[in-house]
């Protein structure tokens, strides 16, 4: 275990003992988030990100020592375990290399070499493949046999061959070069099927499309599988093949004579018919698993950038799913987001009478005293919100919602549990409601690939998707830290130490019994004990508790000390807290422990001064460029507001209030080269771009974020700010992935 923690410790450039203290806290229990916060004296402060990574890779090493353990019993079994295959085996580093060393002993169905081992050739391959001078016809005719089915030298050559063809597609150096060529000089080779031409437009660009295994960027991978899977596009890997045979003589063929001619046969076969079908499922799986690890990295951060977007906070609420033909449904809810009251207007049909919606927003607006009203981006959102502006309601905040992900909620079970006489459409204008109030409580309760800020979510392993997102979810969680007595009991589940038995524990006993009035009545909770309040604690808040520190990050194992502090200062906790003056004079170094060091002493300096602090941004409203309400009304050169609703690696999409979102390739986010999006843009940032071209038919919009020129064909010349400018290295030519980028924009928030 020790070479473990120094193999972790190299990769990660920290110190082998910040290792050895991180994975034993990881055995004992203890989560990344609760790690990473009240446990830096033990890690040297690592933050969540080197505490994850170390225990996923402590994961992997462990699980190659258990494959480890299982080739050398199953060797051990058959007999074949030598000193020399022991030692290649525990030198083994990566799982690649250890299944190669086992591939020529794993079980196998029966094949042309086992056949001809089975037929006594196997003698025969051993002296072809030391390729001394023998005559090849006469050797091989020692083998002919009526008995064992050998009925000439042609046919016990041909045996031979086949062993000594298995025997290289096996070999480790063999596979390894040959891996290595697959990856740096293969290529995709992408064609459409025939007959499959306008059944899969949208993957057009791929119907004649090669391109370097080594360069191929994750979503072009994904997305030439997809077409693949849907039977629209043939793919294969392959590398230059001369090159690859080569290679392999250069192996095995040592000489020239007949007994080297017959392994340089062996070779061409053994590449042709078993190595290279090898290589090239194993080089697919290895390139998806890359794709998969980029695509999941870009959704979980979107996902974090939109779980962390600015919350309105406790505003009274209407919330709006507007509709055409159905209606517009509305909901008010209180500062908590309570539902208070539930009506339908049809302000566009004419349904009941444009008057009537009227008279009605404004009476339940007058009513509950509304602070903000919230209209979902979807079919007849912009619709909605001019009709709602229209109204002039004093004293309101008209903002737009992204609504993806909506429908999800109101179907769930969680939102039939809470509004069990509500149908859908009541609670999916709550969501949205609840989404300006508090995004993130809301988010918890869907599933985070339903809203619509992933990148081939649906084929990426989903196993490691929703390890990456839950990681997401509970770090988002426990970074803004959770209100005890108003949590649901799904915000609570992703809370450090806790989970759903003991999230749905709490609320129970805070049914039962009433609002928490300490943290350490927590403890009462049923099934919940030290370990899980240890965890969980600190980043629960409780609001007007009896403790004040109760309502920061200062974790209860650190009252005590806190306390000392205020005695030794002659005053109370609360005055620590409320005076700077106070908390300046606390000498630090007299409170430093074998377990408390400055980082932790710092971090309860800070936590005194701003209990319980919010680390989201503060929210801003946004408004839409009003009178442009569909593609229709776009012209080139018009320069919107906007906001970010996804990012990819090729570019982000941006709502512009026309139900569509357009592109912004990544060539025309900055006037600078950028590789990564995120470099310049966020989940949920308000930006400004310029439209640069429209595609009705196809529902494609472009759009720019640099400022520099832009001309219509045959209009005089003009400078309009945040324009593009054409870049030769990175323009000059169609990116495929556009047809695929507009196609998730389409679908954006139908991922179901």
């Amino acid at each position: 275990m020790i070479s473990h923690y120094k193999k972790i410790a190299s990769e990660l450039s920290v110190a082998e003992k910040q290792v050895n203290a991180t994975v034993d806290l990881l055995d004992e229990g203890a989560t990344v988030p609760f790690i990473s916060r009240y446990r830096k004296e033990a890690t040297g402060a690592l933050d969540e990100v080197a505490v994850a990574a170390i225990r996923d890779r402590i994961q992997q090493l462990r699980d190659l020592d258990k494959r480890k353990e299982a080739i050398i019993k199953s060797l051990t079994d058959m007999g074949k375990l030598t000193p020399e295959l022991s030692k290649a085996i525990d030198e083994a580093e990566t799982m690649t290399l250890l299944e190669d060393i086992y591939l020529p002993y794993r079980p196998k169905r029966k094949t042309r070499a086992t056949a001809a081992r089975e037929k006594g050739l196997q003698p025969l391959a051993d002296i072809l493949l030391e390729q001394g001078k023998l005559d090849v016809e006469l050797e091989a005719g020692k083998y002919i046999s009526e008995e064992k089915g050998v009925n000439n030298a042609e046919e016990a050559l041909a045996g031979a061959r086949d062993i000594i063809a298995e025997t290289i597609s096996e070999s480790v150096e063999a596979r390894d070069k040959i891996r290595k060529l697959f990856v740096d000089k293969g290529n995709f080779e992408c064609k459409v099927i025939p007959g499959k031409e306008q059944e899969g437009i949208k993957y057009k660009d791929y119907f004649e499309w090669n391109e370097p295994v080594k360069s191929a960027p994750s979503h072009r991978i994904l997305a030439m599988r997809r077409g693949e899977k849907e039977e629209i596009l043939y793919l294969d890997l392959l590398p230059p093949e001369d090159e690859a045979i080569n290679t392999l003589e250069s192996l095995f063929v040592k000489g020239r004579n007949e007994a080297a001619a017959q392994v340089s046969l062996a070779v061409a076969d053994g590449y042709k018919r078993l190595l290279k079908p090898s290589m090239e499922t194993e080089v697919r799986l290895l390139t998806k698993k890359k794709a998969d690890e980029e695509a999941i990295k870009v959704f979980a951060e979107n996902a974090r950038q939109l779980l962390l977007a600015a919350p309105l906070g406790q505003k009274r609420v209407m919330a709006i799913d507007p509709g055409f033909r159905t209606g517009c449904k509305l909901v008010c809810l209180d500062a908590q987001g309570q539902l208070l009251d539930n009506a339908t207007i049809y302000p566009h049909t004419g349904a009941g009478g444009v008057t009537e919606a009227e008279k009605t927003v404004k009476h339940l607006c007058e009513k509950h005293n509304i602070e903000a009203i919230a209209i979902g981006n979807g079919t007849a959102g912009r619709e909605t919100e001019t009709f709602i502006r229209g109204l002039n309601i004093s004293g309101t905040t008209i903002v737009m919602v992204n609504e993806s992900g909506a429908s999800i909620y109101s179907a769930s079970e969680v939102a039939r549990e809470e509004f069990p006489d509500k149908d859908v459409t009541v609670r999916g204008a709550v969501s949205i409601g609840r989404r300006l109030m508090d995004p993130l409580a809301e988010l918890v309760k869907i599933d985070p690939k339903s809203i619509g800020v992933g990148q081939y979510q649906h084929d990426v392993d989903q196993i490691k998707l929703q390890t990456s997102l839950d990681d997401t979810v509970m770090s988002c969680v426990n970074a803004v830290g959770v209100e005890l007595n108003t949590a649901s009991k799904q915000i609570l589940a992703y809370v450090s130490g806790l989970g759903p038995q003991l999230a749905q524990n709490i609320v129970e006993y805070r049914n039962q019994n009433g609002a928490f009035k300490r943290r350490f009545d927590l403890k009462k909770v049923a099934r919940l004990g030290d370990k899980a309040f240890e965890q969980a604690a600190g980043f629960l808040r409780i609001r007007n508790a009896e403790n004040p520190l109760d309502a920061s990050a200062v974790h209860p194992e650190s009252y005590a000390l806190v306390e000392q502090m205020a005695k030794d200062m002659g005053c109370t906790v609360k005055d620590l807290m409320k005076d700077d003056q106070l908390r300046k004079r606390i000498p630090l170094q007299k409170y430093v422990t074998e377990t408390v060091g400055l980082p932790t002493l710092h971090d309860i300096m800070a936590e005194l001064a701003k209990p319980g602090l919010d680390p989201r941004e503060q929210f801003e409203a946004f408004a839409f460029s009003e009178g442009i309400n569909a593609i229709s009304d776009l012209k080139v050169g018009m320069v919107l507001p906007g906001v970010v609703t996804n990012i990819t690696n090729f570019g982000a999409f941006v709502d512009i209030g026309v139900h569509q979102d357009g592109l912004v390739h990544l060539s025309q986010i900055t006037n600078r080269f950028i590789k990564d999006p995120n470099e310049v843009l966020k989940v949920s940032q308000k930006v400004k771009v310029t439209v640069t071209g429209v595609d009705a038919d196809r529902k494609r919009i472009s759009l720019s974020m640099k400022e520099n020129e832009i001309r219509e064909p045959g209009a005089k010349k003009e400078f309009v700010k945040n324009a593009p400018v054409a870049q030769k290295k990175q323009t000059d030519r169609h990116i495929p992935e556009t047809d695929m980028a507009i196609k998730l924009a389409a679908l954006k928030g139908k991922f179901k």
